[in-house]
């Protein structure tokens, strides 16, 4: 454990004064509880879905055509559709929906970060969130990903420590002045078409289309949304760094633009209070659920839940109680999805003054951002702030 360190009186948050070991306690715990929970309400519903797609007695164009995985992806599909059967599981389906859509938001932004990019997992997202969603859901969440992060926070914290660095310049991953900035200004465009098109419009789609001849396939192609939103975030970003401006192709400080902002959460931050007013009328309406929707949507709302409690851990532990607290409060308000893009703007935009004087994390003061736009969105370089202590600006 590293010795407590203060600033003007105060602590600095858990990730400067804990060693890694120490940090992943709680989602290795929470892990384990998530398992426990999970199994203790588990039922015999969902092993006789299973054993149906096993006997090929539910979707046969998967079952009866799809080589060595038939099974698996027939009981995926099966499960998804159950949980989406009823007016009611549809309204509460439309909230973790929303939910994931907010974290894919954040991780991508995070993912686009000059200060990720040695991070392989950070950095490319689309391995770990395909197996979150097709098999580990809340287990990868808190035992891959949010390590990765707290990995990565205590590299830089150390580095910094240390006072070394192979790289010199304005974009160097642990000490350089633009290393909260996005790689390129493309993104700011890319990240948020990606996630509306490959991952927003086929929840839309899936649920909407639930109960038609083709609800099999809207849920197969919602499964593989990591590979969607990867591959139309790269595309796009490509085509705009290679037939527009070389401006596009600048490193980018997305909180230094307000139109860059609202174009990057305006869409899942929309979703969650739609998605929220949604929740709240599925609780007037009777309950039309079924026996196998009901032990479906439970394992999704468990699952759901310790993703959300173990997000709140890792903003507290990076950013402290307030920025956790504001995400919980936007969340009770909005809905979860608006909770952690709300909470991961605050996050990014609270700025101690007083951590600058620790000189074994702090990086400086910029005059100008390279390629950071204005309040007003217009591309001018006048972001002018301190580059804060890794785990408050990452």
């Amino acid at each position: 454990m590293d010795a407590p360190i203060t600033t003007g009186g105060r602590p600095l948050n858990a990730v400067h004064r804990l060693s890694l070991r120490y940090l992943v306690v709680p989602p290795i715990l929470l892990a384990i509880l998530t398992a426990l929970i999970l199994f203790a309400h588990s039922d015999t519903n969902l092993p006789m879905l299973y054993s149906q797609c096993h006997a090929r007695a539910r979707l046969p164009w998967i079952t009866h055509h799809v080589p060595v995985i038939a099974t698996p992806l027939c009981f995926l599909v099966s499960f998804f559709q159950e949980a989406l059967a009823s007016v009611r599981s549809a309204c509460i389906m439309s909230g973790v929906l929303s939910f994931i859509a907010g974290l894919l938001t954040v991780s991508t932004v995070e993912a686009a970060r000059i200060c990720n990019a040695p991070s392989i997992l950070i950095a490319y997202p689309t391995g770990a969130w395909l197996v979150f969603n097709l098999a580990g859901g809340a287990i990868v969440w808190q035992l891959v990903i949010i390590p990765a992060f707290f990995h990565r926070s205590r590299e830089i914290i150390l580095a910094r420590r240390q006072g070394v660095s192979d790289l010199t310049g304005p974009t160097d991953p642990n000490f350089g002045e633009q290393m909260r900035h996005l790689t390129k200004v493309a993104e700011i465009v890319a990240i948020p078409v990606a996630v509306a098109v490959g991952y927003i419009l086929p929840s839309i789609l899936m649920i909407a289309l639930n109960s038609t001849d083709s609800a099999g396939i809207t849920v197969l192609v919602w499964l593989l949304f990591p590979v969607w939103v990867s591959l139309i975030r790269q595309a796009i970003r490509k085509g705009m760094t290679l037939f527009l401006s070389d401006d596009w192709d600048a490193s980018f400080h997305l909180e230094s633009s307000r139109l860059a902002l609202a174009g990057m959460y305006a869409l899942p931050v929309l979703c969650s209070i739609v998605s929220h007013a949604l929740f709240l009328y599925s609780f007037f309406r009777p309950n039309d659920e079924k026996e196998m929707t009901r032990a479906t949507l439970k394992f999704i709302v468990i699952d759901a839940f310790f993703i959300a409690l173990t997000t709140l851990y890792w903003l507290f532990v990076e950013a402290g109680w307030k920025v956790a607290l504001v995400c919980v409060a936007a969340s009770v308000v909005a809905g979860p999805g608006a909770g952690i893009c709300v909470g991961w703007f605050y996050r990014e935009a609270t700025v101690d003054p007083d951590r600058a004087s620790v000189t074994v994390v702090a990086v400086g003061t910029s005059s100008s951002r390279r390629g950071s736009g204005n309040g007003d969105g217009s591309g001018a370089s006048s972001a002018h702030s301190s580059e804060e202590t890794p785990l408050l600006r990452s």
